[in-house]
């Protein structure tokens, strides 16, 4: 679909994830199935995004991605001769609310991700991510936890000007 067909976009996506309100998906999008894919409101997936919906993946309200994210649930036997055998299982794959996924992470299956968490870019995300954590790295590993302090963080140690915190502000939700 042309990135500039903004009603077939809505369109399409409203058919493939039907329950989320506010959900936009930039082309191109890959899946196998689609119908075991269950986002909550607001979710984003920026360019590239592969779900890969063998078995269930359910995403959480608030939920954005970074081009070229992909989620995983498909796996296949270690040994050679069994997977040679073209056999496939799937692991559910469950994302909170409020996560933020960085460029190029991957989530392999059966991985649960906590609520309010940011999961720096080039990810590999083999093992689960609790709760208000920074993580990152390959394979991802939790850096630290989101505190208050967090709050007017823009990029590293840059805080968020007065200008652009009174826009945030007036965007937020109480």
């Amino acid at each position: 679909m042309d990135r500039s067909d903004f009603a077939g976009i809505k369109e399409t996506v409203k058919e493939l994830f039907g329950k989320s309100e506010d959900a936009f998906v930039n082309p191109p999008f890959y899946c196998d199935y689609g119908k075991h894919i269950e986002v909550g409101k607001n979710f984003f997936a920026n360019y590239n995004c592969t779900l890969l919906d063998v078995a269930k993946i359910k995403i959480g309200d608030n939920c954005q991605m970074a081009p070229n994210v992909a989620i995983y649930t498909a796996g296949h036997p270690v040994h050679p001769v069994s997977r040679n055998s073209a056999y496939e299982y799937g692991k559910e794959v469950t994302v909170g609310d409020n996560v933020w996924f960085g460029g190029n992470t991957v989530v392999c299956p059966g991985v649960h991700i906590g609520d309010n968490v940011v999961i720096g870019a080039g990810s590999v995300v083999t093992k689960d991510i609790p709760d208000w954590c920074i993580a990152a790295g390959n394979p991802c590993r939790v850096i630290r936890k989101i505190t208050e302090k967090d709050r007017k963080k823009l990029f590293r140690d840059e805080e968020i000007d007065g200008e652009a915190w009174q826009d945030i502000l007036e965007r937020m939700e109480f």
